[in-house]
């Protein structure tokens, strides 16, 4: 068994861990940051503390906050731009998954040039990025610790996927103390993407020993924190091992590859601009479901994980409670019932599945599918 690990250089985890983003940057040799963050009220607040804390150490800044939800191709190559003219010779990004993606896509075009969806696929860069670092704001997404961004292109609607090993950030933070204000519907959608990753990672086809570690421990993490960090955001230790577990299931995912649900998430994403999250809460029951025959052992070791299963019961018995302990972590922290519930309509769903079955990000989900198949889960989803 081969393994192949994709990490950053550097991972900061834990309270008031962003106090140390000046003095890495400086050690990266950067004096003008790039800093890009979510348009809004929320994502301005965010890029100008880190700023100020890039300036304690004699870095000057320039601000980027246009990052959208499903971040999309225009964006991307508007930022690229900006960091071309703006004479930055680093790139910090600050905030979730859409942000820390359109930081990665700007940084990809900063040094290799085209467009952005030249570069959909796998490893289609020739030059490293400039010097990278990642805030993580909601503990979930993994960006801050992955090799992949996706996009979203605005003409079509479809979402498209780049895995390349210049994308790994040089440093990841992942400070509690940025999460605290944090809505309980994104503490919530965001919880349930790290567990989706986490769950996906374990079971896939590119499993080994290490990313095992790592996405049962998530799992295990998720299972007794995400519901304490939705109900009270204030809850620091909550929100620390949330931390603690979206770090684990990126760094399980970035290397052991993820499945079915995220193929069937991101036509739903680029068609109905759902958050990511979301989407994966929605369909993570149904394709465990699909994939019982073929991974019923695996989804018994982390229904034992979560304490939904017991060493007592069958395999089988033990994936039925892990199921149904995905489906009721949902209902208590108010994810929506269905996809109807959110706004997906049944005529869309056979070109919804037409369009998973071809996503490539599923290819290490344990039970091939057709589109015939992921059309079914979807129903059964609806």
């Amino acid at each position: 068994m081969n393994c192949r690990y994709y990490i950053p250089m550097l991972n900061l985890v834990g309270r008031g861990s962003v106090s140390e983003i000046g003095k890495e940057a400086r050690i990266l040799h950067g004096t003008k940051a790039f800093v890009v963050a979510s348009e809004g009220d929320v994502g301005e607040a965010q890029a100008k503390q880190v700023a100020d804390i890039l300036a304690a150490e004699g870095l000057s800044a320039h601000l980027f906050c246009e990052a959208v939800p499903n971040p999309t191709v225009s964006v991307v190559e508007k930022g690229a731009v900006r960091y071309r003219d703006s004479a930055c010779d680093i790139i910090v990004t600050v905030g979730g998954g859409s942000a820390i993606d359109t930081a990665k896509g700007i940084g990809l075009l900063a040094t290799n040039g085209g467009n952005i969806a030249d570069y959909d696929g796998t490893n289609k860069s020739r030059h490293a990025m400039p010097p990278f670092i990642a805030i993580s704001t909601t503990a979930g997404t993994g960006s801050e610790v992955t090799q992949f961004a996706v996009i979203t292109n605005e003409d079509d609607h479809m979402k498209f996927t780049i895995v390349d090993w210049h994308l790994t950030p040089n440093v990841s933070v992942n400070d509690p103390e940025m999460m605290l204000s944090m809505p309980s519907a994104l503490t919530a959608a965001t919880g349930m993407d790290a567990l989706t990753h986490a769950v996906e990672a374990y079971v896939s086809k590119g499993a080994t020993p290490v990313t095992d570690a790592k996405a049962y421990k998530a799992v295990e993490l998720i299972g007794r924190s995400l519901r304490e960090a939705v109900k009270d955001g204030s809850d620091i230790d909550a929100r620390e091992n949330m931390c603690y577990a979206s770090f684990l299931a990126g760094t399980a995912f970035n290397n052991a590859g993820l499945g079915l649900t995220h193929a069937m998430s991101h036509p739903l994403g680029g068609k109905y601009n759902l958050p990511h999250g979301l989407c994966n809460a929605l369909l993570l029951p149904h394709v465990v479901k699909y994939n019982m025959d073929r991974a019923s052992g695996r989804y018994s070791e982390l229904a034992v994980a979560v304490g939904a299963g017991k060493g007592w019961h069958t395999e089988r018995e033990n994936c039925e409670s892990f199921i149904r302990f995905v489906i009721n972590l949902g209902r208590e922290i108010e994810i929506p019932d269905g996809l109807s519930e959110a706004g997906v309509k049944s005529k869309d769903l056979e070109a919804l599945a037409e369009e998973a079955a071809e996503e490539a990000i599923g290819a290490p989900n344990p039970r091939p599918y057709t589109a015939q198949q992921v059309l079914d889960v979807y129903k059964a989803a609806f």
